[in-house]
């Protein structure tokens, strides 16, 4: 992580002045002007007009005045301008203002100066400005664009709470349950390679695949199952057969509403087995309140990190060995409901 060093315009009289004698002895000590404004956050051109003067008529020599052009001086934007672009990034998506860009990146930011100030930029200036700001480049949280505020609200502080209360009453354990699907050539990470030339990865065919259902509880509790092929209505009552196995008192599970989950088939099985599990459904369109949703970001992260496999039953041996390791670090698991969006759901 590289360090960034203050602007030497905005430091007091009294460091500036304990950085002038530093620059000093750096160079009577041998360092080149260059390394020394590098070390101290200066520009050469300032060292070396330190130096000319010390060694012309000694420390009394000094430059004491300040110079440069001072901070904010020339700059395109306006300050008016610059805090209204920042409250428009913060509070609002570049389509809200009719600019053709689903994130904000320098051309969207670049875009909006253009129509909203009149003004030209270009686009490493816009990134100058972002850095200056304390914007970073992140990727994205994805968000469903029709999901319901008040749908998911009424989860949050309504039908959850009374679930928590509804399981403490009734002795009851509450799992969080998802599916992920993983393919063989998968791997996020980045390689090495000399200047000028790309890192080469050999991938297997990208049609392999193998699914993952899984469940977790906040406590640190994993139950999983992997299947080749598509989720089916019989496939998650096998799932939720062996969930019940394992389990020594009544489960809460919540998941989405895919279509597999609310087949007339599970529907009866659900019945018939009210008094050992229901299930609650999250609110439509809301992955993201879905602790388990970030067991399967990081499954897929780390899943092929020593090697890509070569067919399915090499891909599902990666998929059990991640797994396993999850039921002998509960505290990985808890880890998963810190992520902001679901830490409605860890233990208080």
């Amino acid at each position: 992580m590289a360090i960034t060093l203050p602007d030497a315009r905005q430091l007091p009289d009294d460091v500036l002045a304990a950085l002038r004698l530093r620059a000093l002895r750096g160079c009577e000590i041998g360092f080149g002007e260059a390394d020394v404004a590098e070390l101290l956050g200066v520009s050469r051109e300032t060292v070396s007009r330190w130096w000319s003067a010390y060694r012309a008529e000694g420390v009394g020599g000094l430059p004491g005045d300040r110079t440069g052009r001072p901070t904010g001086s020339g700059r395109t934007l306006s300050e008016e301008q610059a805090n209204r672009l920042q409250g428009l990034i913060d509070n609002h998506s570049p389509e809200d203002l009719g600019i053709a860009a689903p994130l904000w990146n320098r051309k969207a930011v670049r875009e909006w100066v253009r129509k909203g100030c009149g003004i030209r930029m270009p686009v490493r200036t816009v990134g100058e400005y972002l850095k200056r700001w304390g914007y970073t480049a992140k990727k994205p949280r994805r968000h469903h664009r029709d999901q319901d505020p008040a749908e998911v609200n009424e989860w949050l502080e309504q039908d959850y709470p009374e679930l928590v209360r509804k399981a403490q009453k009734e002795g009851a354990e509450i799992f969080w349950c998802d599916e992920a699907g993983v393919a063989a050539d998968e791997h996020p990470g980045t390689g090495y390679a000399r200047k000028g030339q790309r890192a080469v990865m050999e991938v297997p065919d990208p049609h392999i695949r193998v699914n993952l259902i899984s469940a977790i509880s906040n406590a640190g509790k994993v139950r999983f199952m992997t299947y080749k092929q598509a989720l089916t209505g019989a496939l998650f009552i096998v799932f939720l057969g062996r969930l019940l196995r394992t389990a020594t008192r009544k489960i809460y599970l919540i998941a989405d509403r895919l279509r597999a989950h609310q087949c007339k088939e599970v529907e009866r099985w659900l019945a018939e087995h009210k008094d050992k599990i229901e299930v609650e459904w999250l609110p439509r369109r809301a992955p993201e309140r879905n602790p388990d949703e970030y067991l399967n970001n990081d499954m897929k992260g780390r899943v092929n990190e020593e090697g890509l496999p070569h067919d399915k039953d090499e891909l599902r041996g990666h998929i059990q060995s991640f797994m396993r390791r999850l039921l002998r670090w509960p505290a990985h698991v808890i880890s998963y409901f810190r992520h902001p969006d679901v830490q409605y759901a860890a233990i208080s």
